[in-house]
């Protein structure tokens, strides 16, 4: 399984900034990600909070395992 340089809750919390107005190539530089990391950030995890996160985590555990 590969390592990710950002958590989930580490996601959530950045789109969480992004969505509160801060300029969002800031959030680049500042982070280190292009654009395309973040766009890919935004449509699969965009709009959710920690609960719904945990909970597709434990479903997707669920299907590697069978």
């Amino acid at each position: 399984m590969e390592k990710y340089r950002f958590t989930g809750s580490q996601i959530i919390a950045i789109l969480k900034q992004s969505e509160a107005g801060r300029p969002v190539a800031a959030l680049w530089r500042e982070l280190r990600i292009g654009t395309a990391a973040f766009q890919s950030w935004r449509s699969k995890y965009g709009g959710m909070d920690a609960s719904q996160m945990k909970r597709m985590k434990e479903l997707e555990e669920k299907k590697h395992r069978l």
